[in-house]
């Protein structure tokens, strides 16, 4: 099988790398293709910046106006080829194709905003802070950037940064996962096709050694990352600790608080959508839910019996809910966790291991899990399972809720189920979440505001999408000027 290219300076390119590893099918095994892995991967990174640089040095005086150009076609060429795209990302990801779709679209919506950076970028103007001084601050691109992309959003996340970057005037190398880089070689073809200046946006292969290649070299002044927290610390502190601009999304363990007045069907159905989509393989998924006064056992049969009904197997089957998990060791990863739920005293109520599908018996299933009653002094309750499990907890009051979800070491997202406007003020108001939800399951933020994340799950200032997108892409410059008028008439 032939080992996927890298795409540098408009040209598609064979890695300098002598090893490749599997792209692998988790709902059957099939190996889908090979990528380059490992040793000679920081080459091909070199290549791709140098090849960035000298774009970059073109493209930062091109009118922003025109900069944006390209990104109408983009848009228009992957709003063309959504279903095949869609595709890819459930065969190399294992998602429904309701969810490839649904993602696809989410990258789309941020191509859409990054074509507002003529009116986003827009300078601030004071005139007369003294007699005849004016002073004005404008927006400039900082150089070569890069964006280190996860296996869970095969498209998505690289569009919280690439198009703004573009936009702003920067160059771009975006470094996919090894574990599902098919269908970013899909839509290079079709950036490919806007015409971008040669080396403005390259794509490098590879694993640690193209990530460290990155943040180590000396032209690469941004990098953009979404992941685990531990890898997220790592970019982030290596990152600065080389001078570099980081924003570093890490891990979550969002919790999901069900009051005694909320709408028992509706919730239940909304939080099981948010557990379970996925495979709960997304830093927003709803991990722990906590009900909280009466209710309590009607809330949780209405819980078991909506993850009881999901239907797990193959995502191009239409029929079909809930995909596998990504790879072999995730899967032995979350059955152990889920085990030591059981161990440290939690009562399992749906086991979802061992799940057969006919057809798929490979496949890397796990079924709707809950576990009932977590010690909340053990390592499920703030580890991070990130498949198909749900923990439920009963708290007595709001307040008891509200700090739970402020003593965990994660703030990526809290939700509130209530019909109570007083109650929900509150908990949006306490809760130390980045993205809060009200009768919402998943609080995924629309591409024109930022995607938020406090505590362990994100490191750094300014977050991808929106405003903060051009914020983070650009360098701000106050300028302070006078215009003597005796200088006006010797000029």
């Amino acid at each position: 099988m032939s080992v996927l290219e890298n795409y540098i300076s408009n040209k598609w390119v064979a890695s300098k790398s002598q090893s490749s590893i599997g792209v692998i099918n988790p709902a059957n095994q099939e190996e889908l293709a090979q990528v380059p892995y490992g040793s000679g991967t920081a080459v091909d990174i070199d290549v791709a910046v140098q090849a960035g640089v000298k774009a970059y040095n073109e493209w930062k005086d091109v009118p922003v106006m025109q900069r944006v150009q390209p990104l109408y076609k983009l848009k228009r060429l992957l709003e063309e080829n959504l279903d095949d795209i869609a595709e890819t990302i459930t065969l190399e990801s294992g998602k429904t194709l309701a969810e490839s779709k649904g993602e696809l679209q989410r990258a789309i919506e941020n191509v859409e905003t990054a074509c507002g950076a003529p009116m986003l970028m827009q300078s601030e103007f004071s005139e007369n802070i003294a007699r005849g001084v004016d002073e004005f601050m404008i927006r400039q691109p900082l150089g070569v950037t890069a964006c280190i992309a996860p296996f869970n959003f095969p498209s998505m996340i690289t569009f919280w940064f690439l198009p703004y970057a573009i936009a702003c005037g920067n160059s771009m190398i975006v470094k996919p996962s090894e574990k599902v880089p098919l269908t970013m070689i899909k839509i290079f073809k079709l950036i490919d096709q806007i015409g971008l200046p040669e080396g403005l946006v390259n794509m490098v292969h590879g694993g640690k050694e193209s990530v460290d290649a990155l943040l180590e070299h000396p032209d690469v002044k941004a990098i953009s990352f979404v992941g685990s927290t531990g890898v997220a610390r790592y970019i982030y502190s290596k990152g600065t600790q080389y001078g570099k601009r980081v924003q570093a999304q890490g891990g979550a363990k969002n919790p999901v608080i069900v009051l005694p007045d909320a709408d028992v069907e509706m919730a239940s159905k909304i939080i099981s959508d948010s557990v379970y989509g996925c495979a709960g393989q997304r830093c927003l998924a709803a991990s722990t839910i906590v009900t909280v006064g009466d209710q309590n056992n009607e809330i949780k049969d209405a819980l078991y019996e909506s993850s009881k009904a999901k239907i797990t197997g193959f995502g191009l089957d239409e029929k079909v809910e809930m995909g596998p998990v990504i790879t072999k060791d995730s899967k032995d990863r979350i059955n152990y966790l889920i085990q030591k739920g059981v161990d440290e005293g939690a009562n399992i109520l749906l086991d979802g291991r061992d799940a057969k599908i006919s057809g798929f018996e490979n496949g890397n299933f796990i079924a709707p899990t809950i576990l009932e009653n977590v010690n909340l002094n053990g390592e499920v309750i703030e580890t991070e399972i990130f498949g198909p499990v749900m923990s439920l907890l009963h708290m007595n009051t709001i307040d008891d809720a509200i700090a739970f979800v402020n003593n965990g070491k994660y703030g990526n997202s809290a939700c509130l189920f209530t019909n109570n406007g007083a109650n929900a003020r509150k908990f949006r108001n306490q809760a130390m979440a980045g993205n809060i939800g009200i009768n919402i399951g998943v609080a995924a933020p629309m591409a024109q505001f930022p995607f938020s994340g406090w505590k362990d799950s994100f490191f750094g200032d300014l977050h991808g999408q929106g405003r903060h997108a051009i914020e983070f892409f650009t360098q701000t410059k106050v300028v302070i000027e006078r215009w003597p008028k005796e200088w006006s008439r010797k000029f």
